[in-house]
C-alpha cells in the first residue's frame, strides 16, 4: 500500500530517494503527486539516522530509529509494600503460572460469579488509576512522573502494578508516545506539545488482574493525529458492540480492520487482545486484523481484552534495543485503546468502563 497518509492506492516502485540514501525503511508511493503531497510529514522520518549521541542510553547508540522519538533515562525499579499480594513473577520476573497454563489445555476459562465480582473490583480500580494518569498529561510532564503516580496509587490501594517485573519489565505502567505502538518504558523525556501518548494500566488485586489503556493528546495536536485517535477508539467501540455469546473471536479482527482501513489506517498484527483473570495473559487470543486464525467462540463467563493498535502508515512494527518498545517501522504515529470485557448471557459488560 502507498505510504501516503490516507492514501488507499497500491504503491508502485517509486521510493523516497532520501530514505534510500539514509538506509531507512523503504517508503513507497503510488505516484509523484502523492509523494509531493506527503513530503511535509514524510520528511520528519529523515531524522532517523544512526544515533551516536551520549544523551541516550548506551545500548541505543548506533541504532537506526524509525522515527523522531528518542528514549530518555529509565530509573530503578520501584519497591512494593511487603503487605501487598503479588503475582508469581513479582520476585524473579518469570510468569510461571502463565507458562504452565500455555503448555497445558487451550480451553477458555469460564469465570464463576465470585471470580467475576473480583474482576469487577480490580477493573474499577484500574479505571481510577488510568483516569488519574491521563489527567497528568500535558507538555513538560515526563512519563517517569506518570509512572511514579501510578505506582503510588497502586500502593495506596494495596494493589500490585501488573507490568512491574513481568518478564523483567522495569516499570509500573506502559507509556507509548507517538510512533511507539505499545510497551513503551516510562523515562525522563518530557512530553512536548503535539505529542500523543498511550498509557496502559493493569492492576493485580485479590488474585486477579484488570487491564485497560487509552491514548491522550499532549497540548495542541495536529488534525490527522486527532483523527487517528478517534478512529482507533471507534474501532474498539465497534468491536465491543459485536461481542455476545456465539461470536467467534476471529471475527473481531474483521470489524476492526474494516473500519481502520476505510479511514486510510492500518492494523498492527504482532500484538493482540487476550484472556485475563488470575493470569495476566491467557486464552483466548483476540487478533485485531482480518483473516486471522483465532480459535474459540464467546461464551458467558469469558473475560478478555480487546486493544486495537492502529497506525497512520504501515502495519509493520520493529523493536527498540530495550527489547520492549514496539514502534512503527515507518516512524509514523500509532494509537491504541483497551478495555477488559465480560461476556454475559445476553451480551457484553465492559468491566473497565
Amino acid at each position: 500500500q502507498c505510504s501516503g497518509i490516507g492514501c488507499t492506492n497500491s504503491a508502485t516502485k517509486l521510493r523516497c530517494p532520501t530514505c534510500l540514501k539514509k538506509g531507512l525503511p523503504d517508503a513507497y508511493f503510488c505516484n509523484q503527486d502523492c509523494f509531493k503531497k506527503n513530503w511535509a510529514i514524510h520528511k520528519l522520518v529523515h531524522v532517523a539516522e544512526p544515533s551516536s549521541t551520549t544523551e541516550i542510553p548506551e545500548h541505543f547508540r548506533g541504532y537506526h530509529f524509525s522515527g523522531p522519538l528518542r528514549p530518555g533515562k529509565v530509573s530503578a525499579m520501584r519497591n512494593i509494600k511487603p503487605t501487598i499480594e503479588v503475582p508469581d513473577y513479582a520476585e524473579n520476573g518469570i510468569p510461571i503460572s502463565e507458562r504452565r497454563a500455555k503448555s497445558e489445555t487451550g480451553t477458555i476459562h469460564v469465570h464463576t460469579p465470585e471470580e467475576i465480582e473480583k474482576m469487577r473490583v480490580v477493573c474499577k480500580m484500574g479505571r481510577k488509576v488510568l483516569d488519574a494518569a491521563g489527567a497528568m498529561v500535558k507538555p513538560g510532564v515526563t512519563t517517569e512522573e506518570i509512572d511514579i503516580e501510578v505506582h503510588r496509587m497502586c500502593m495506596e490501594m494495596n494493589a500490585y502494578p501488573s507490568p512491574l517485573n513481568y518478564n523483567y519489565f522495569p516499570k509500573s505502567c506502559c507509556t507509548s508516545v507517538n510512533e511507539v505502538i505499545c510497551h513503551g518504558i516510562p523515562d525522563d523525556r518530557a512530553l512536548v506539545d503535539g505529542d500523543i501518548v498511550n498509557i496502559d494500566i493493569t492492576l493485580y488485586y485479590d488474585g486477579f488482574h484488570g487491564d485497560l489503556n487509552a491514548t491522550f493528546f499532549v497540548g495542541n495536536v495536529d488534525d490527522e493525529s486527532k483523527r487517528l485517535v478517534q478512529v482507533t477508539r471507534e474501532c474498539l467501540d465497534k468491536s465491543i458492540a459485536a461481542c455476545r455469546p456465539g461470536m467467534l473471536y476471529r471475527d473481531i479482527g474483521k470489524i476492526i480492520s474494516s473500519h481502520a482501513n476505510s479511514n486510510g489506517f492500518s492494523v498492527v498484527k504482532s500484538y493482540c487482545g487476550h484472556g485475563i483473570g488470575n493470569l495476566f495473559h491467557t486464552t483466548p487470543s483476540v487478533p485485531h486484523y482480518a483473516k486471522n486464525k483465532a480459535v474459540g467462540m464467546m461464551k458467558p463467563g469469558h473475560i478478555f481484552t480487546i486493544e486495537p493498535m492502529i497506525n497512520m502508515g504501515t502495519w509493520k512494527d520493529t523493536l527498540w534495543p530495550d527489547d520492549w518498545t514496539a514502534v512503527t517501522r515507518d516512524g509514523k504515529r500509532s494509537a491504541q485503546f483497551e478495555e477488559t470485557l465480560l461476556i454475559t448471557e445476553d451480551g457484553v459488560e465492559v468491566l473497565t468502563g
